[in-house]
């Protein structure tokens, strides 16, 4: 039986690894990113895929960086055959990629050559993206550019965000590995070279990605929100502290208010002025210090100070 090598994080590549482990493959490690303090009492917390791998007594391994660590030698004395990556975090060093005999393979949550970095389902519903989807590759030394090997697309609802999308792919990827395995294993798989001039690139998003530009048309920052939920958020300022902006909708308007100015509120949304003729109704928010909650329970609370005039910033 070939050996496999497991890498990835996130939610996103628990289902594969169990996947994997469910169809009987031989899995001789997995290799995720270090434990990692989180919440406000910064509690030290396992990757999920750490916790999948250990619910299934499979030996685990975290390096803090793979090129030249002590754990690079740990894995390449594992000698797999094949390496499944998904969601990993880290580029994989040439040395690495040249160990197993089958090659090193990807599950990409875009429809490549679309989407090439470490941010695809992020910017393809920032970008307003009807259709993303996953593509099964092989691993290059340049990011994201091997042969594709198959692919499944995905629709994207107006009513998804990136947590809801993670969680479809996911299963997407899941499912289009337990079928392409087969093939790869024995060496009977498509092998496309990925077309250089359709190529675009999901950078991992910068800080500045996540403030709100009123001055923006209210689609583009509805889909700004829904791309950057649950994380890493967008956000606002309000009265110099910034405020998280959660769900929100858009909703045409006759108003002749500014950008960013607040032209009503109601028991539930708080409505603002964006640069064409929308308003955005921000439906969920989470100011500073303070817990992620509804419109209404905000504006039955703190918020009832907000008043129509303020502005956002």
């Amino acid at each position: 039986m070939n050996k496999l090598l497991f890498m990835g994080t996130p939610d996103f590549s628990a289902p594969i690894l169990r996947m994997l482990h469910e169809e009987g493959y031989e899995i001789v490690g997995v290799v995720t990113q270090p434990d990692r303090p989180v919440g406000r009492k910064r509690v030290l917390t396992p990757p999920p895929v750490k916790a999948e791998a250990l619910r299934l007594g499979l030996p685990v391994i975290q390096p803090e960086k793979l090129r030249g660590s002590a754990e690079l030698e740990e894995i390449k004395a594992l000698a797999p055959d094949l390496i499944v990556t998904a969601a990993f975090g880290q580029i994989l060093p040439k040395e690495l990629l040249e160990v197993p005999k089958l090659g090193c393979i990807n599950v990409h949550a875009s429809l490549l050559p679309a989407y090439r970095g470490g941010a695809p389902i992020h910017q393809a519903i920032m970008d307003g993206c009807t259709e993303t989807g996953v593509t099964i590759m092989y691993m290059a030394e340049k990011l994201d550019a091997g042969d594709i090997i198959s692919q499944a697309t995905e629709q994207i609802s107006p009513t998804d965000d990136t947590g809801s999308m993670f969680d479809k792919l996911s299963l997407t990827g899941e499912k289009l590995l337990k079928e392409t395995l087969p093939s790869i294993l024995e060496g009977t798989n498509a092998r496309i070279p990925q077309d250089e001039e359709k190529v675009t690139f999901a950078k991992n998003i910068s800080r500045e990605q996540e403030r709100i530009d009123w001055t923006q048309k209210g689609t583009d920052i509805h889909n700004q929100v829904r791309g950057l939920t649950p994380w890493p958020t967008a956000y606002t300022t309000f009265g110099g502290e910034n405020v998280k902006v959660w769900k929100t909708e858009v909703l045409p308007t006759e108003s002749k208010g500014e950008s960013g100015e607040i032209i009503e509120l109601t028991k539930d949304q708080i409505l603002v002025k964006t640069g064409d003729d929308t308003a955005i109704a921000i439906t969920e928010l989470q100011p500073s210090g303070k817990k992620r909650m509804t419109a209404t329970v905000f504006l039955n609370g703190s918020g009832s100070q907000w008043k129509k005039g303020d502005f956002f910033l």
